[in-house]
């Protein structure tokens, strides 16, 4: 339940029953089945104008403050909470599935080295030596593999490119 206005209804109750916090705790022990209530703490949390005070709180707290300040003032009391409604910003309805658009990686500006390339592709080192072999095996150089002296680089763009032609002739 949601305090309305800040509380400011709940300490007007208050100050028309001439309860203070206290008193009012003591108030919902008197008012609740299991003889439990709610301590000083809680019922300053609700009712309160301060750093602590809290918007929301349990539907069994909102009720028992709500009877407590009803029988201390003879009457049926309304106004002090309310049920928040939440409305979600998209429909909740399974009437049709939505699959999740696949986010692409950013691609870096630089060369990669075959670590990176690999993270990036979420693939493993070994896969790309296989396909590096295999494209030699072919006579073709892998789409995309540079050799900086003896060091592999890959430009990533180059090779993503060459995997989507490698994908639409299988």
């Amino acid at each position: 339940m949601r305090r309305l206005e800040k509380g400011a209804p709940l300490r007007d109750a208050m100050r028309a029953a001439g309860l203070d916090i206290p008193r009012l705790a003591a108030a919902t022990k008197s008012v609740d089945p299991s003889g439990e209530g709610l301590s000083r703490a809680s019922v300053g949390h609700i009712v309160g104008a301060g750093k602590t005070a809290r918007e929301e709180c349990s539907d069994r707290a909102a009720e028992l403050i709500t009877s407590a300040l009803a029988k201390a003032l003879g009457q049926e009391v309304d106004g002090l909470f309310e049920v928040p409604v939440f409305t979600p910003e998209r429909s909740t309805s399974t009437r049709r599935s939505q699959i999740p658009e696949p986010r692409a990686p950013q691609l870096p500006e630089q060369l990669m080295t075959q670590p990176e390339l690999a993270t990036f592709l979420r693939k493993s080192l070994s896969w790309i030596d296989s396909q590096i072999s295999e494209a030699r095996q072919q006579g073709e150089t892998w789409p995309g593999l540079i050799y900086v002296g003896r060091s592999r680089r890959f430009d990533p763009h180059a090779v993503l490119a060459g995997m989507r032609r490698q994908h639409t002739h299988a």
